[in-house]
């Protein structure tokens, strides 16, 4: 669900802390950083954290981290805690040609501000192996690993935009999708990574 492993790093240079912020921002601009930026080319359209990485001498915002609660199923399927407290990484986009750390600042800094709004307990994400993903970066920022996901289906359609076959309480079928120009992929499986706040 996230971007992070495959990004280019060509960048030699490591980002320097001062000169980086991160802060909230508005979910129409957070939206458009997924398009250009996030394999998936989209995403929910409403977030309980819209966190953005923003160079400080420009004050462009070069990437973003979107938050939302799981469904109730993955929630207790991964925390043995209140289902409610689960929160679920959704999107990570990062401009190409930022420092290659730059995504590891900004998922350090939005969990430091998850944590302080203390709503939270556990936080959850999925790194996709369709895209060849493997958690690198969660890995190297202390996640713990909770396994693969049964494969599901993965539907692309000719814009490069992903989307899933449950639309609200529905479940389009495989015409239904195909209609809306949808191709399957296949099925493929995600790694899951989960990190407890109150360790």
């Amino acid at each position: 669900m996230t971007q992070s492993d495959n990004r280019n790093t060509s960048n030699e240079g490591c980002l320097k802390k001062g000169d980086w912020a991160i802060e909230d921002i508005p979910m129409k601009e957070a939206l458009l950083l997924v398009e250009r930026w996030h394999y998936s080319k989209g995403g929910a359209l409403t977030a309980c954290y819209r966190h953005g990485l923003i160079n400080k001498a420009s004050l462009e915002v070069v990437g973003v981290a979107l938050w939302m609660p799981p469904t109730k199923a993955a929630a207790q399927c991964n925390y043995g805690g209140d289902f409610r407290k689960v929160i679920t990484l959704s999107r990570l986009a990062i401009h190409p040609d930022t420092p290659k750390n730059a995504a590891s600042f900004l998922l350090g800094g939005s969990e430091r501000m998850i944590r302080k709004d203390g709503r939270f307990e556990f936080l959850l994400t999925y790194a996709d192996t369709w895209q060849g993903h493997t958690g690198a970066i969660y890995k190297a920022t202390n996640w713990d690993y909770l396994g693969e996901t049964k494969p599901t289906e993965v539907w692309v359609n000719n814009e490069g935009r992903m989307m899933g076959k449950k639309r609200g309480p529905v479940n389009l079928s495989k015409l239904q999708m195909e209609e809306q120009g949808f191709v399957l992929q296949g099925k493929f499986s995600k790694h899951r990574f989960g990190k407890n706040l109150i360790k």
